[in-house]
C-alpha cells in the first residue's frame, strides 16, 4: 500500500495585515556645520518629478537658516584652507569613493528627479563621481599653474601664490541637479574656499542625500553647507552678506542674477555670472581660477658679488 504524499506547502498567510508593509520614507533635511538640522522654520514644500508625481518633503530654509550656514561656513575656513592641499585631495578623493558605494540611490534620485532612464541616470551618476576624482588631482597642482616666480628688474625674489577667496555662496544649477551640483561645488573646496550652496529649487534631493556622503567622507564640519527651498529667497541675503566673499550665480535666470550682483557689490564679492555650460565635457580650471586670489611676495635677494652672483 502507498504512503499517502506529505503536503509540503506552507499554509496560506490569511493576515493582509501581515502580508502589506508600510514602506519607511525618507526624511530630507539641511546639512548646515556637519549637522542635519530642519529648517528653524518648520516649514517644507513638496518636491515632486517630471510627471507631477510626490518624491518627499524638502525643508524650506528661511533668511535665519542662510545666516547660520555663513557662520559655519567661516568657522569651517581657518581649519580647511590651511590644510594641505594632498590633504584637501585625499578629502575629495574619499568623496568619489563614498559615492561610489551609493550609486544605486543616487541612480534612482538622480533618474526621479530629472526623469531620466535608468541607463542616463547611471551616466550622470558615474560622470559626477569622475568629476570629484578629476578636481582631487587639482588641488595640489594648480598652485603650480597659476603661481610662481616672477622675472623683475632688480635684486629681488618676487613669487606669486594662489590663496582662497574665503566663504563662497553658489547657486546650484536647476536642470542638472547632481553632475552640475558637483562640478560647482568641487572646485570651490578644493581650492581651500568653503562653501554654501543653495541646492536646485525643482529638484534639491540629490543636492540633500549628497551631504550625507559629505558627513561620512572626512569633510569637515562647515566646509560644505546645503540649504534647500526658493532660490531667490535664500540667495538674496547672501549675496548681500558681509561676510560672504563671493558667489557663484549657475543657477539664476537673469533677472535674478542681475538684483544679486547689486547687492554682491556693497562689499566686492567675486561674482560668476550664469552661463550655458555642458556638464559632461571636460572641465577647465576656470572654475578652479574663480575663487583664488594672488598673493605676491617680494623680497632682497642681498648683494651681488664679484661674481655677478646673489645670496
Amino acid at each position: 500500500m502507498s504512503e499517502k504524499p506529505k503536503n509540503t506547502e506552507k499554509p496560506k498567510n490569511t493576515d493582509k495585515a501581515e502580508q502589506q508593509r508600510l514602506g519607511v520614507f525618507k526624511t530630507y533635511k539641511l546639512y548646515v556645520g556637519g549637522k542635519f538640522p530642519r529648517s528653524e522654520s518648520g516649514r517644507v514644500y513638496e518636491v515632486t518629478d517630471t510627471k507631477g508625481e510626490w518624491l518627499a518633503n524638502a525643508p524650506l530654509s528661511s533668511r535665519k537658516d542662510a545666516r547660520d550656514a555663513v557662520v559655519a561656513a567661516r568657522k569651517a575656513f581657518g581649519g580647511w584652507s590651511g590644510a594641505t592641499a594632498y590633504n584637501r585631495g585625499q578629502v575629495l578623493y574619499r568623496v568619489a569613493e563614498m559615492l561610489e558605494g551609493r550609486r544605486d540611490q543616487f541612480v534612482r534620485e538622480v533618474a526621479d528627479s530629472e526623469g531620466l532612464s535608468k541607463s542616463k541616470a547611471a551616466a550622470v551618476v558615474d560622470a559626477a563621481i569622475d568629476r570629484w576624482v578629476w578636481y582631487a588631482g587639482w588641488t595640489d597642482k594648480i598652485a603650480q599653474v597659476v603661481g610662481g616666480g616672477n622675472p623683475v628688474a632688480g635684486p629681488y625674489f618676487n613669487l606669486s601664490t594662489p590663496e582662497p577667496t574665503g566663504v563662497v555662496t553658489v547657486l546650484a544649477p536647476q536642470e542638472s541637479s547632481f553632475l552640475g551640483l558637483v562640478s560647482v561645488i568641487a572646485p570651490v573646496i578644493a581650492t581651500g574656499n568653503t562653501v554654501i550652496v543653495i541646492a536646485s529649487e525643482r529638484s534639491p534631493l540629490p543636492a540633500l542625500s549628497l551631504g550625507e556622503v559629505l558627513a561620512t567622507s572626512d569633510v569637515p564640519g562647515g566646509v560644505v553647507n546645503i540649504l534647500s527651498g526658493k532660490t531667490a529667497e535664500i540667495a538674496t541675503p547672501l549675496a548681500a552678506h558681509q561676510d560672504v566673499n563671493a558667489i557663484d550665480l549657475a543657477g539664476a535666470d537673469d533677472v535674478l542674477a542681475k538684483e544679486l550682483e547689486v547687492a554682491a557689490a556693497d562689499n566686492l564679492k567675486r561674482v560668476v555670472r550664469p552661463q550655458a555650460v555642458d556638464y559632461f565635457a571636460a572641465p577647465g580650471i576656470e572654475r578652479l581660477t574663480a575663487f583664488l586670489e594672488t598673493k605676491t611676495v617680494w623680497h632682497p635677494t642681498g648683494a651681488l658679488g664679484a661674481s655677478g652672483s646673489s645670496y
